[in-house]
């Protein structure tokens, strides 16, 4: 195969703010690889959180160059396994070969990736749109800036209770509230109870990722539902979520891609959990692939292209909340020709 890297800094549409930090620009890479006259790409994202950076991504990619670029793709499942052992300390660069991969496969199967694995798109979940956390006269104008039948709702202030009660006045749509770690328990409790009478769905980890113990104790009590997201990043977590979470929120970038997404997906639902797939803010490119995992989800949080104010690819388009796959086959996700 052919691999390049293209490495982005995309400006956001407002300053994107959670309960830990506030950024203005979303740096990402996108991974090309070609094989017997057909490209694929994949996409991942830089993470503060994760201490992960665009520049350390490229030079975990191109440390096993010579192995990428000698390997003869047969299926991305061999490939990402392949490619384990060698970036089994950096998920977020495998996730972008293995997007790739499964691009560059459906592609040469003549398929759309969903068609690949035989699924029906017909009742695929609407994705949430993300309301930042900013001044509440601010988070109201973002709403009515950009009308959705469903919006994530980033709290994690001394006001989240008013702040909720404030945006419910403005509109009837879904809220999902994501509080990123940012609550304890007696805070998380206290939220559900007055959140479940204003048109909350559920809470997307409300409590840092290590306090099991918390956890156990609102799982028992919440009246709102609990979804994993720091607390879930690869395969192993998804048992360890079993019992504290009612579902969980997977992100390609910290699982390692499409192949243990899907393994990840198969395990919750054995669990009977709910599963979301989420965004780590990607341009179009990775947010096609996340598409095709559509039909075997509850939930989906693929708003990244709608919160940029510029992009580098076409491929899904995403209409009032609804996901319309790209003519193409793979993922569909072409890269502008100005990169």
């Amino acid at each position: 195969m052919e691999l390049t890297l293209y490495p982005f800094e995309l400006k956001f549409r407002h300053t994107f703010t959670i309960s830990r930090k506030s950024k203005d620009v979303q740096p990402l890479l996108v991974a090309e690889l070609k094989q017997d006259g057909f490209s694929g790409l994949g996409e991942t994202a830089d993470n503060a959180y994760y201490n992960i950076t665009v520049p350390d991504l490229v030079k975990a990619i191109n440390t096993h160059r010579a192995f990428i670029e000698a390997y003869r793709l047969e299926t991305p499942e061999a490939f990402w396994e392949a490619m384990y052992p060698l970036l089994a300390d950096n998920m977020f660069a495998l996730c972008a070969l293995d997007l790739a991969a499964h691009d560059l496969y459906a592609k040469k199967q003549g398929k759309k990736l969903y068609e690949v694995w035989g699924l029906d798109p017909s009742h695929n979940p609407m994705t949430d749109y993300t309301i930042g956390i900013d001044t509440v006269e601010n988070m109201v104008k973002k709403l009515q800036e950009f009308p959705w039948p469903i919006y994530k709702i980033k709290l994690g202030t001394k006001d989240d209770i008013a702040i909720i009660t404030e945006l419910r006045k403005h509109t009837s749509a879904t809220f999902r509230v994501d509080a990123n770690c940012a609550w304890g328990v007696e805070e998380t409790l206290r939220n559900a109870a007055a959140f479940k009478g204003l048109g909350v769905e559920f809470i997307e980890q409300p409590m840092p990722a290590a306090d099991w113990e918390g956890m156990k104790k609102v799982y028992q009590e919440s009246v709102l539902p609990l979804i994993a997201d720091e607390s879930c990043i690869v395969e192993a977590d998804v048992e360890k979520c079993h019992g504290y979470f009612h579902g969980i929120n997977i992100k390609l970038t910290k699982c390692g891609g499409i192949t243990p997404a899907r393994r990840m997906i198969m395990q919750a639902k054995a669990f009977g959990m709910k599963v979301m797939t989420g965004s780590m803010n990607e341009s179009t490119v990775g947010t096609s692939a996340v598409a095709h995992l559509l039909p075997y989800l509850d939930y989906v949080d693929m708003d990244g292209p709608l919160l940029l104010a510029e992009d580098v690819a076409d491929g899904v388009e995403i209409r009032n909340g609804v996901i319309y796959y790209a003519k193409g086959n793979g993922t569909g996700a072409e890269l502008h020709r100005a990169f």
